[in-house]
């Protein structure tokens, strides 16, 4: 009648008697421990207190009794009257056990529950430095790559100076070699005064010897993005660009810009979208402005 016991052990802690017969049922009366451990794990189950549609004997592995078979009057009583009843004294020491017991399970319980916890946290934050870190290599990044395009730009910049100084100087040697020491007393050419001057703007503008553009771009909130172009790009990359890092966040709704030009003020279009930065005169560098564009 180990069953028994143990199922009476169970009602006296307080659980009811539909869970204490059910735990020990699919525990396979393996003991009070077992017939626990099931009943802390599932009290939140919306069918705990289902009954079970299978015979206890059945689910614990017996034959149905006797009693079951010829209902609650007959040998049944007999075994009733010879299960062994404990005296006062021995079931208020059983039931102090078993809530020794109740209370040890639902400390591991706590404390395991509190370890998930605490791991979930470790890798919340793993995460979250895992990605500042990534966020702070992009960032690093650009700056290097930024930092590059700008020695570049002024390497490019004092390489066309120095042509211009070259050829001012050829011309002056030219025009010295043509006219020797007589140039002084000879009229003054119409053209000889302009070279110096005019000679740089006979050579196909600087701007047109760049093949990349540098694009900043302020926000409405006051920051700005800066990135650079190839020359020949379409501006509508430059807004697509804007689109992309102007810092929202990921799947709200994003209202479509439109780009500004600071000076002269330039509202650019549609069309303007599909035309190289170059033609649009924004190379070798440009600010421009994001406005959000007004529902049509």
């Amino acid at each position: 009648m180990a069953e028994l016991t143990a199922l009476e052990s169970l009602i006296e802690m307080g659980f009811p008697r539909g869970r204490a017969e059910k735990a020990l049922a699919l525990t396979g009366n393996q003991g009070i421990e077992a017939a626990m451990d099931w009943l802390m794990e599932h009290e939140d189950d919306p069918d705990v207190d289902e009954p079970l549609a299978t015979p206890l004997g059945h689910m614990l592995g017996q034959e149905p009794t006797s009693s079951e078979q010829s209902g609650p009057e007959g040998p049944g009583s007999a075994e009733e009257e010879s299960k062994p009843i404990l005296s006062e004294e021995e079931r208020q020491e059983q039931t102090k056990r078993m809530l020794e017991l109740v209370a040890q399970k639902q400390r591991e319980r706590e404390e395991r529950e509190e370890r998930e916890a605490l791991e979930r946290e470790r890798q919340r934050r793993r995460q979250g430095q895992e990605l500042s870190a990534a966020r702070q290599r992009l960032q690093e990044d650009e700056m290097r790559r930024a930092a590059e395009e700008r020695r570049r730009e002024k390497a490019e910049e004092l390489a066309a100076r120095q042509r211009v100084r070259e050829k001012i100087e050829r011309d002056k040697a030219e025009r010295a070699k043509k006219y020797g020491g007589s140039v002084s007393s000879q009229p003054a050419p119409p053209t000889e005064p302009g070279p110096v001057p005019s000679s740089p703007s006979q050579e196909p503008p600087t701007k047109r010897e760049y093949d990349q553009c540098r694009i900043q771009v302020r926000l409405p909130d006051g920051t700005s993005l800066t990135q650079t172009f190839r020359a020949r790009e379409q501006l509508a990359a430059v807004r697509l660009y804007v689109e992309l890092h102007r810092g929202e966040e990921p799947g709200a709704g994003q209202d479509p810009v439109q780009l500004l030009s600071g000076f002269p003020r330039r509202a650019f279009s549609e069309a303007d979208m599909e035309r190289p930065l170059q033609e649009l005169g924004l190379v070798p560098s440009a600010v421009l402005i994001v406005a959000k564009k007004c529902p049509s």
